[in-house]
């Protein structure tokens, strides 16, 4: 997230912005510039945005303004009610409440969404706190902070366990639904571990077995695993063309699965569902 988001918008606020209230760590579009920007100067500033109607983000805040004062002064904590606030929420882009964003050198450094157990709370907080030490009073700006839930995902991948790195996304997706970067490293997973158990030869098994669908869906996966994603779009497209049924909806299934491997804006991506289209209609 560091420096994805820009926060200058908010050293002005707007005419007649006041304080929101709500004790000693509320902040507002009145003395966010003070109280956030200038202060992550010094040291990182955890940013929650909360709403008074979810009792989980309430709690997350109390959580948080306990654990402030725990800190002993490695970090400073602001608490932002969402609703009178909007244009801080809009700034960090926020999508859910409560949202949780580490702010350090006047940068996003951190964040993550949801209401979280305190354990998981701790263990990220000590992270920003490390990855900020020494950094600021004007020094070298940290680097982004790795959200420690991914950061075991890789390590379950790193020592081959698949499912243990499968799991762990799963549980970040039924934590946080919107989570789109665990959903993304979640279907790449799926992705490798199908294609990776298919024999090199099923291309040439497809090719000599056109009316083979299940050979063709497996050739389609072997062509993506080899960067060849235009040839196992058009594998694929050309199933759907001369089957019905059962079988057509097998190959339009597997097709949108690898269209979501990639950014909807490739042109090859584009193309090919262009292609979809011309061959359902």
């Amino acid at each position: 997230m560091s420096g994805a988001v820009d926060l200058s918008s908010l050293k002005q606020p707007p005419a007649g912005a006041s304080g929101a209230g709500g004790g000693d760590y509320a902040v507002s579009e009145a003395d966010f510039e003070t109280k956030v920007l200038r202060r992550s100067t010094q040291v990182p500033v955890v940013v929650a945005l909360y709403s008074q109607r979810s009792p989980g983000s309430v709690e997350l805040v109390r959580t948080l303004e306990r654990l402030v004062q725990e800190g002993a002064g490695a970090w400073d904590l602001a608490t932002v009610e969402a609703e009178a606030n909007m244009r801080i929420a809009q700034a960090f882009g926020v999508k859910g409440i409560p949202t949780v964003i580490a702010v350090a050198g006047g940068r996003p450094l951190a964040d993550f969404e949801g209401a979280q157990p305190e354990p998981q709370v701790r263990q990220w907080l000590s992270a920003v706190v490390e990855a900020v030490g020494g950094q600021l009073e004007g020094g070298e700006q940290p680097q982004a902070v790795e959200d420690p839930r991914f950061t075991a995902a890789e390590a379950a991948l790193e020592r081959g366990d698949i499912a243990g790195a499968e799991a762990a996304y799963e549980a970040i997706i039924a934590a946080e639904p919107g989570n789109e970067e665990a959903k993304s490293a979640l279907r790449q997973l799926r992705f490798l571990s199908r294609a990776q158990a298919i024999s090199d030869s099923a291309i040439a098994t497809a090719d000599a077995d056109p009316a083979n669908v299940d050979a063709a869906l497996d050739a389609a996966d072997v062509e993506m695993l080899s960067q060849q994603p235009e040839a196992s779009f058009d594998r694929l497209i050309a199933v759907i063309k001369k089957t019905a049924g059962d079988d057509r909806t097998r190959a339009r299934t597997r097709l949108l699965e690898l269209f979501e491997l990639f950014d909807p804006a490739e042109p090859f991506v584009i193309a090919a569902r262009r292609k979809l289209a011309a061959a359902l209609y």
